[in-house]
């Protein structure tokens, strides 16, 4: 039997998870279609997913094609969880990238399909609605073409679109035959040469799609409707033939990645792995980061629908383990795969905001749910003021946040409020500074010689630590304590905020060696430990980046506005208002095309005004694109929640009242 774990990906109410439910119909897994308006479908299981309509965790479900086992995961549309998509992508064998034939190619269509293309993920597209008034399915492939990509060929037409009695026709090989050589041909010198001499036959010809679309270079595009099933029965032939299954070794070393973690009934850790190589048992032990290990103590895997218990999973499948507590989303399971070169797909959270909760006894409460959220989702980033007792949350946009309140009022029972939202800034260095603290001289009290100097590095290099002293002029555990303790420092910049795009060089290193008194144990007030090491970096850290000196970057969206011609003279001072930045500016016939960037601070409000200046006609696009210095009004503080190393009696007391 042969495994496919396949994802389906769409813009927001594009009809991805009813194409879910129809195909989970079609090859017999449910006997009733659920409908996403009644909250009656399979994979939206959450309370608030139900209420609102939209998907907001992916959800796994199984089936079975002739001889391939199916792992179908449905992801969230809205771009406010986009983490949930990007986790999703690292174990995906293909998708099914749904786009509605009423609102056709949209922004989040575009960022899902860069992407995919980016990972070589074999995707196919499945345009869906034709059912539905103003479907053109024509004017969408035009799109696909132009807008996500030209390598695509439809394999079939509709037939009175936009009514209820639409219906997907595939094409014949004849039809097909001529397309599939212009596209096909491209990729292949040797299906080039076959057809100038001595023709290719339909079999070769669909021998060559299959392997071209599985390795993602190109993206055959079928139409149909999720509420009619017209076109279903062609997507699933075409998943089963043209997506690669994913293969492994049962019998190889035991690697997978774990890409969603829930609790159970019981708050008991469930990890969601997916396996590509060996196979894991229950009662096997995992060791897991930071030298912690867990014994997996049940395991169940997806067949017919349903999570089934066994004793084991292997190479290609999809996982639910437990008894891993330590276990986080983006661990590896044994043996680590090659990471990305992108440590992710998709863009970080820009936005933050602060928790508070409404019944101020609730304030432990919800520093524990919320720290059981971001086991889910890591991306949150819990920040914790210790000192104003407040918690700080990381986010895409203002429909995240509704999600995180009505979660914790759903299910921990705790009602919040939400500060403003504010962008969540970088510092980068602008010079080269130095600093140095020596052992037993004053005013350094700790038993360390620690020197450091930081150079400016390129952008989006992130920090790079090096040493300029020799790796055995101490124990390796103490410059270990530096190098963590440098990258925790960079955390709270001068100004509060990340620090990056920097390198950081060790230049001095000292330490007392181990002393004792004669018959008498370790005595730790003459010898050097790691906690020396941990508590003067910080000081020295700070000299360094104080010298150098940092400027305050905010987050930079890039945006596409197609608009009506006529309402452009409403737009652009609005926009200039906004501190958009227009770069570009087409016009094509009644419609204008703007392209350009604009401070994250300035979407929201934006977002609110243009559908009344385009008269509902714009389609608006906006992904985040780099961090630009502020130029405009104060350079924004944040509010530090360490020990504040800046000021160095405040910070050596915090750390005495800490010991």
């Amino acid at each position: 039997m042969h495994m496919l774990n396949l994802g389906i990906l769409a813009h927001v109410d594009a009809g991805k998870t009813s194409l879910t439910e129809r195909l989970l119909h079609a090859v017999g897994v449910i006997d009733e279609i659920g409908r996403v308006d009644d909250g009656s479908t399979q994979t939206d299981t959450l309370a608030l997913e139900r209420r609102r309509g939209i998907t907001i965790k992916s959800a796994v479900v199984s089936f079975t094609v002739d001889d391939v086992t199916v792992n179908l995961i449905d992801t969230p549309g809205h771009p406010d969880f986009i983490a949930e998509v990007e986790r999703v992508l690292s174990v995906l064998d293909g998708a099914v990238l749904v786009v509605s034939a009423v609102e056709g190619v949209q922004a989040q269509t575009r960022v899902l399909m860069r992407t995919l293309q980016r990972l070589r993920i074999p995707t196919l597209v499945f345009v869906n609605k034709i059912d539905r008034a103003g479907a053109r399915y024509e004017r969408v492939l035009e799109q696909i073409s132009a807008r996500l990509t030209p390598a695509i060929v439809a394999m079939g037409e509709a037939g009175e679109q936009g009514t209820r009695a639409a219906r997907f026709t595939p094409f014949g090989a004849a039809r097909l035959r001529a397309p599939l050589l212009d596209l096909l041909a491209g990729h292949d010198d040797d299906l080039l040469a076959a057809y100038v001499e001595d023709g290719v036959s339909d079999d070769r010809l669909r021998a060559a799609l299959a392997r071209q679309t599985g390795q993602a270079l190109v993206h055959p595009v079928y139409l149909g409707s999720a509420m009619t099933g017209t076109g279903v029965a062609e997507l699933i032939a075409g998943i089963r033939e043209l997506l690669p299954s994913g293969e492994g070794d049962a019998d190889g070393p035991v690697s997978g990645t774990v890409f969603k973690v829930e609790r159970g009934p019981a708050g008991e850790k469930i990890a969601y792995a997916r396996m590509f190589s060996g196979t894991l048992r229950i009662r096997d032990r995992l060791p897991l980061r930071d030298g912690a290990a867990g014994k997996v103590t049940a395991i169940s895997v997806f067949d017919g629908g349903s999570a089934v218990p066994e004793t084991s999973v292997s190479a290609g499948r999809i996982g639910r383990l437990w008894g891993l507590e330590d276990i986080r989303i983006g661990d590896s399971i044994g043996v680590p795969r090659k990471s990305s070169p992108d440590e992710h797909h998709f863009s970080p959270p820009t936005l933050e905001t602060v928790v508070a909760p409404c019944r101020p006894r609730d304030k432990g409460a919800l520093h524990l749910a919320l720290t059981q959220l971001a086991e889910q989702d890591p991306l949150i980033d819990l920040r914790h003021d210790e000192v104003r007792k407040e918690t700080s949350v990381s986010l895409y946009g203002e429909v995240q946040k509704e999600v995180i309140q009505a979660t914790l009022a759903d299910e921990f029972g705790i009602d919040v409020v939400f500060r403003e939202t504010t962008p969540l800034c970088v510092e980068r260095p602008v010079g080269t500074g130095t600093a140095v603290e020596f052992n037993g001289k004053a005013p350094n009290p700790f038993l360390a010689t620690v020197g450091l100097r930081i150079d400016p590095a390129p952008v989006d290099s992130g920090v790079e630590f090096r040493l300029e002293v020799e790796l055995g002029a101490m124990p390796y555990a103490f410059f270990k304590a530096v190098e963590d303790t440098v990258r925790e420092t960079l955390g709270q910049g001068i100004h509060g905020w990340q620090v990056t795009d920097c390198t950081v060089t060790m230049t001095r290193s000292g330490y007392s060696p181990r002393q004792s008194h004669a018959h008498q144990g370790f005595d730790k007030s003459m010898s050097s430990t790691g906690a020396d090491f941990r508590g003067v970096t910080p000081l020295v850290v700070m000299s360094a980046l104080r010298e150098a000196g940092t400027r305050v970057h905010e987050p930079v969206h890039r945006f596409r506005l197609e608009a009506p011609a006529d309402t452009l003279g409403a737009v652009l001072p609005v926009f200039a208002k906004q501190r958009a930045v227009v770069r570009t500016t087409e016009t094509r016939g009644a419609t204008s095309v703007l392209e350009g960037w604009i401070p994250v601070a300035r979407v929201h409000e934006l977002e609110q005004w243009l559908p009344g200046l385009t008269r509902g006609e714009g389609e608006w696009e906006c992904t985040f694109d780099h961090y630009a210095p502020v130029v405009h009004g104060a350079v924004p503080d944040r509010p530090r929640t360490d020990l504040n190393p800046l000021d160095r009696k405040e910070y050596l007391l915090n750390v005495t009242r800490r010991v």
